[in-house]
């Protein structure tokens, strides 16, 4: 695992062992250990755990969201950009399950909770793509005239339990099946 960036190898041993044990089950010295540094080097490259799992969370975001909008346009219709935004979604975290059981704790978290209240209320800095193409589809009324939380819900609920489903092996997700589910979860907001 050890690599000549030691930041990088911080965050990877920080990734895998909160993925497997909870932020509470990887204490600083565990995460150095997996990342064959010292403790003390951590906090060279971060101030404290909480800027370290925070830090993580925005990589993790950034890596998503670039995954997302490749071959992402705004002038498709709405049930095509949602089909796409959530297709990109289902295809990068079965990919990369680690990155989903890290994302997953965050946001059921007290770090993510302000996070995510920030985005459904439009209070955080930068363009949300979801959050964009709910109120669009309100306003166009496509979508159902719902609180965005609860279009939230309904819309990614179903697929974040169908991640959780596919990484624990309750169930196969194959293209076809993922497919079927994202229209059911658009029958569920479209008017």
């Amino acid at each position: 695992m050890k690599t000549d960036d030691k930041r990088h190898d911080i965050m990877l041993a920080a990734l895998e062992l909160i993925a497997e044990h909870g932020f509470h089950g990887a204490p600083m010295a565990m995460i150095a250990e997996k990342a064959g540094v010292g403790a003390g080097t951590i906090y060279r490259y971060f101030e404290s755990k909480d800027a370290l799992i925070n830090e993580l969370n925005r990589e993790l975001e950034e890596k998503i969201m670039a995954s997302l909008q490749t071959g992402y346009s705004r002038e498709k219709p709405l049930r095509e950009r949602f089909l796409h935004l959530a297709m990109a979604l289902c295809n990068y975290l079965v990919s990369h399950p680690i990155h989903f059981r890290f994302i997953e704790q965050y946001y059921n978290s007290p770090y993510g909770v302000s996070l995510r209240r920030e985005r459904l209320f439009g209070k955080s800095n930068g363009y949300d793509i979801f959050r964009s193409l709910f109120e669009e589809g309100i306003k166009q009324q496509v979508l159902k005239d719902l609180p965005l939380p609860l279009l939230f819900a309904l819309a990614f609920g179903p697929i974040l339990a169908m991640m959780r489903d596919h990484i624990l092996g309750f169930i196969v997700l194959n293209d076809t099946l993922i497919k079927r589910t994202l229209e059911a979860c658009w029958d569920g907001v479209k008017k």
